[in-house]
């Protein structure tokens, strides 16, 4: 599923071609994606039609389009959603759902608006689009999400007390997105590896410069998996241009089952964890006692 890098680089493409841009035509060609809209496909089409776009902006794994009128077209990729731009005429994907055309003011009053789409491509169709009532600023569907870790305005040390007062897994913390937004499977094992943490450690066994520490490697993988793109691991993760991103090539935990760690040389295990799998070295983060023997660890 893509997290907070991917989708940053989504919003970041998005506001580079479409800020300005206005809306003339939507055609939805599958309902799922807008089902979480109570307008219905007709009514998030009117919505729409005829809006201007005037910035892009993102809360965790969550953008918006916010619209002149205070309204925003408000999106989440799911496990394969795709926000991608094309000249008309392009061959349509095989999972297209959503088509805007946008009409996209020229460098100067004497040339004409160009034309440009954006179509929304979701194979598996967990991600969804729907408009949001004067939600320009920050959406209303989106307020009990917390802020994430490279915006300017987190609070660390309210995390580190939040966190403190929580028995949770800090893994679990990291993926708690009304504590810190944005933070999936791929880069919490990641961030954990290099704070040389176990992710089964409870949050009120952690002190405040561990728990500091850690947000900090949050915030160094992150910026390197934005310089590079995201992480790609199949075609389902692209950015607006469809190109994949690189980030998979430097993965020190996640995925990495069976190799050598990185530090030690120890093989990277493998656990189950929430329906998903986490990773982690065994010598490098030793597991809490009385979680060892769910880690593997003796």
């Amino acid at each position: 599923m893509p997290e907070l890098p991917e989708v940053e680089v989504v919003r970041a493409g998005l506001e580079r071609h479409v800020v300005g841009s206005t809306i003339a035509s939507v055609e939805v060609l599958h309902p799922r994606p807008v089902r979480r809209d109570h307008r219905g496909s007709t009514g998030f089409v009117a919505a729409l039609v005829g809006q201007r776009i005037v910035a892009v902006r993102r809360r965790g794994k969550y953008f918006w389009l916010a619209l002149a009128n205070g309204d925003a077209l408000l999106g989440h990729l799911g496990m394969s959603g795709q926000m991608l731009l094309h000249e008309p005429g392009a061959a349509d994907e095989r999972h297209l759902r959503v088509r805007f055309t946008l009409r996209v003011p020229g460098p100067d009053s004497a040339r004409p608006p160009a034309t440009l789409e954006m179509r929304f491509v979701d194979q598996r169709m967990f991600g969804g689009l729907a408009v949001s009532e004067g939600g320009a600023e920050l959406p209303t569907e989106i307020v009990h999400i917390a802020r994430d870790p490279i915006d300017p305005e987190f609070d660390d040390e309210e995390f580190v007390r939040r966190a403190r007062r929580r028995t949770s897994a800090v893994k679990r913390l990291l993926l708690d997105q009304g504590l810190i937004s944005g933070v999936g499977n791929i880069y919490a094992d990641e961030a954990l590896w290099r704070a040389k943490l176990h992710g089964e450690r409870p949050g009120d066994r952690l002190t405040g410069p561990v728990l500091r520490d850690l947000l900090g490697h949050v915030r160094a993988v992150m910026g390197e998996a934005l310089a590079q793109g995201g992480t790609s691991f199949d075609a389902l993760y692209v950015n607006v241009n469809g190109e994949s991103g690189y980030f998979d090539r430097s993965l020190d935990a996640y995925g990495q089952e069976g190799r050598p760690c990185g530090r030690c040389g120890t093989p990277i295990r493998r656990v189950a964890f929430m329906n998903r799998s986490s990773y982690f070295c065994p010598s490098c983060q030793r597991p809490p006692r009385t979680a060892s023997r769910r880690a593997g660890g003796r």
